[in-house]
C-alpha cells in the first residue's frame, strides 16, 4: 500500500475504482442542480481532530504522534499548520475551522495567549495565500481549561466571564484577519450539573449579554459573516443551555439575536438530544436559522459523542436534501468534526477517513438531487397539504378566520376524512432512488 507522503493529490476514479486513495463519488467540478459539487458541499477540515488529536481517550493516551518532530510549543504549532495545509491540498479541501487553543500555544496570561494567536494568525494567513484555502469559521476554546470548569459566559465568577470575553475578542480578531465568514459558539460547559448550586436565570441572562457583546464588537470591527450556535444537550455538562435547535431559537429570540445568529448543526449532537440529524436540520431550516454543519456520526450503542467520520449514506442523503431545500450554504459549509478511530493510527488512515466522509456526502448530494428531480416525494407532500391552498384552508393560512367562524364552518360536518400518510410507500421510493 502507498504511504501518506507518496500521495500528492487524491483523484476521482469513479464508482468502479479500487484504489483506496481515490474518490468514487466526489468529483469537485461535476455539476449538480446547476452548481459544482465543491460549492454544494464546501468541505472543511477540523483542526482539533485532524491536526491535534492523537487517539487519546478517557482510558488511554495517544496512539499517533502528531508532534512532527518538534518539542517547542510555537515550532510544533507551525509544523502542524504545515501538515494541515498539505493535507487539505492532497484532498482538495478548500476550508478549515479552528479554536484559538488549537492553533496557538496558551500563555501564562490572556495577553501572552493573544500574542501567540496573533503570531500564528499571520502564519496561517500566509499559508492560506500559498494554498488558496479559506477559513470557514473560528472559535475560542472555553471549556478545556480548569478556569472554565463551571462555564465561561455562565460562570459563577465575573472574572472568568471577563476572561472569556477577552478570549472571544482575540479569536474574533483572528477570524476577521483570516477572512472567516463564520464564528461559532459551542457552550460545552454553559449549563449546569446540579440545580442545587445554580442560578439558572442569571446564567442565561449572562449568556445573552455575552453573545450580544461579541456580536456588537465583531460588527463594529468589520465582521459581516454569520455567528453560529452549535447545539448539544449534554457532555461534558449534564445539561447544556444550547440543548437543541428549538431551544437555541427560543433563546436567540428572547435575547433579540435572531438576525445575526444561525445554527451549526452537528449530527452526533442531534442523536445525543434524542433527535435525528435530519430533524435538527429541518428545525433550523423552517425557523430560518440554517447556517453550517459539523459532519460526523455517532454510535447509537454508545451514549457519548464519538465523532466518527460519516459513512451512512441514508443520513448524508437526508442531510443534503435539507441543505438543497434551504437553498444551499451561504457562509457555512460541511466541517468534518470527526476523527479516525483510536486503532486507526496512521496518517494513511486520516486520508482514508476523509475520503470515506467526502464520498458519503458526495453520494448523498447526488441522491438528494435525484429525489428532488424525481419529484414523487415532494409532490406527495404538496398534495397531502393541498387543503391549505384553497377554500377554508387558504383562509386559515391568510389569517382571515376566527375561532368563532371556524366553529360555524365545522359544526354541522359529520365526516372529516384524513388521507393516508403512506409512510412505507414513500420510504420504498427513497430506497428505489438510493439504490437504482
Amino acid at each position: 500500500m502507498k504511504r501518506y507522503e507518496d500521495i500528492k493529490k487524491v483523484p476521482y476514479a469513479g464508482a468502479s475504482g479500487k484504489d483506496p486513495f481515490t474518490f468514487r463519488h466526489y468529483e469537485a467540478d461535476t455539476i449538480i442542480l446547476g452548481k459544482p459539487m465543491r460549492e454544494h458541499l464546501k468541505f472543511a477540515m477540523s483542526w482539533w481532530h485532524t491536526v491535534n488529536a492523537g487517539g487519546t481517550d478517557m482510558f488511554g493516551g495517544e496512539t499517533l504522534d502528531k508532534s512532527f518532530g518538534k518539542s517547542e510549543a510555537m515550532a510544533k504549532c507551525k509544523a502542524k499548520a504545515d501538515f494541515a495545509f498539505e493535507l487539505m491540498e492532497k484532498l482538495g479541501i478548500g476550508y478549515y475551522c479552528f479554536h484559538d487553543a488549537d492553533v496557538a500555544p496558551e500563555g501564562r496570561s490572556l495577553a501572552e495567549s493573544t500574542e501567540n494567536l496573533n503570531e500564528m494568525a499571520e502564519y496561517l494567513l500566509n499559508k492560506q495565500k500559498q494554498y488558496g484555502v479559506k477559513l470557514l469559521w473560528g472559535t475560542a476554546n472555553m471549556f478545556s481549561d480548569k478556569k472554565f470548569m463551571a462555564g465561561a459566559a455562565t460562570s459563577s465568577s465575573a472574572d472568568v466571564f471577563a476572561l472569556a470575553a477577552g478570549k472571544v475578542k482575540a479569536a474574533l480578531d483572528a477570524t476577521i484577519r483570516l477572512g472567516g465568514n463564520g464564528y461559532v459558539f459551542w457552550g460545552g460547559r454553559e449549563g449546569y450539573d446540579t440545580l442545587t448550586n445554580s442560578d439558572v436565570g442569571l446564567e442565561l441572562d449572562n449568556l445573552g449579554r455575552f453573545l450580544t457583546l461579541a456580536r456588537d464588537y465583531a460588527r463594529k470591527n468589520g465582521f459581516a459573516g454569520d455567528f453560529y450556535i452549535e447545539p448539544k444537550p449534554k457532555e461534558p455538562t449534564k445539561h447544556q443551555y444550547d440543548f437543541d435547535v428549538a431551544t437555541c431559537v427560543n433563546f436567540l429570540r428572547k435575547n433579540d439575536l435572531l438576525q445575526d445568529f444561525r445554527m451549526n448543526v452537528e449530527a452526533n449532537h442531534a442523536t445525543l438530544a434524542g433527535h435525528t440529524f435530519q430533524h435538527e436540520l429541518r428545525m433550523a431550516r423552517v425557523n430560518g436559522v440554517f447556517g453550517s454543519i459539523d459532519a460526523n456520526q455517532g454510535d447509537l450503542l454508545l451514549g457519548w459523542d464519538t465523532d466518527q467520520f460519516p459513512t451512512n449514506v441514508y443520513d448524508t442523503t437526508l442531510c443534503m436534501l435539507e441543505v438543497l431545500q434551504a437553498g444551499g450554504f451561504t457562509n457555512g459549509g460541511l466541517n468534518f468534526d470527526a476523527k479516525a478511530r483510536r486503532a486507526s493510527n496512521t496518517f494513511e488512515d486520516i486520508l482514508f477517513s476523509y475520503i470515506a466522509g467526502m464520498d458519503a456526502f458526495a453520494l448523498g448530494l447526488k441522491k438528494a438531487a435525484a429525489i428532488l428531480e424525481d419529484g414523487r416525494i415532494p409532490a406527495f407532500v404538496k398534495e397531502r397539504y393541498a387543503s391549505y391552498s384553497e377554500g377554508i384552508g387558504l383562509r386559515i393560512v391568510e389569517g382571515k378566520e376566527t375561532l368563532a367562524s371556524l366553529y360555524e364552518y365545522a359544526k354541522d360536518k359529520e365526516s372529516f376524512p384524513v388521507e393516508s400518510g403512506r409512510q412505507e410507500y414513500l420510504e420504498s421510493i427513497f430506497n428505489d432512488i438510493l439504490f437504482s
